[in-house]
């Protein structure tokens, strides 16, 4: 296991913060209050634990195939429907989303090879990742990458925890399968939009891991 490059910063304000506040309450809580310092000490190493977990990247061993479609975020499975995709295809596609709990890894990798297409950041609101609204009215990116199978969108959609959507590819980059197109940080969302009629092989409510899991075949 890693940890991914955008933890660097949290990772050390959250260790500062620790060692300064366990500091305080050792040199100025009196002795027969020790449970208090105890709780505090504790309280502060438990969120210094759960920001190193939330940014680490686990060894994996990916999976591969021209005609596989892989599963670019960890979480669970929460929609898979046909719905009206009206930013970059403005038709009828297939929708799966996977929601990114606070607790799973959130590096965001390419379902596929190919070339970005399409590329474009949206400022906005932090609704829940669940909402309806939310991938068309929180802060999100749209990324489309094409192949000689076809073009599949892919929306990463900060949630009401997140603040910072991180993406690392432009238009025109080519792209490898399962590498890294972006992070978002403490919560969110990541939607795939595939042609209809393509062949899925998840449910809603499976748990997914991304780089390994296959979403749908082509």
């Amino acid at each position: 296991m890693t940890i991914h490059r955008e933890g660097y910063k949290y990772i050390v304000i959250a260790t500062v913060l620790w060692l300064a506040l366990a500091w305080s309450a050792n040199h100025f809580i009196p002795v027969s209050y020790f449970w208090i310092t105890a709780s505090v000490t504790f309280i502060l190493f438990l969120l210094w634990f759960w920001i190193v977990i939330f940014f680490r990247i686990p060894n994996r061993n990916f999976i591969h195939g021209e005609d596989k479609i892989i599963c670019p975020a960890d979480g669970k499975v929460v929609v898979i429907e046909e719905t009206y995709e009206q930013e970059y295809f403005k038709d009828n596609r297939l929708q799966i989303s996977v929601f990114m709990s606070p607790v799973n890894v959130h590096v965001n990798r390419n379902p596929v090879s190919g070339v970005v297409k399409y590329m474009k950041y949206h400022k906005g609101k932090y609704l829940v990742a669940w909402h309806p609204k939310s991938s068309t009215e929180n802060e999100r990116t749209t990324l489309v990458i094409g192949n000689d199978r076809g073009d599949l969108l892919l929306r990463q959609i900060a949630g009401a925890l997140a603040r910072r959507i991180c993406f690392y590819v432009e238009e025109n980059d080519i792209v490898k399968q399962n590498g890294e197109f972006g992070f978002i940080r403490f919560g969110s969302r990541v939607d795939i939009f595939l042609p209809l009629g393509t062949k899925v092989n998840v449910s809603i409510g499976d748990v997914v891991k991304g780089g390994v899991t296959v979403l749908a075949h082509y």
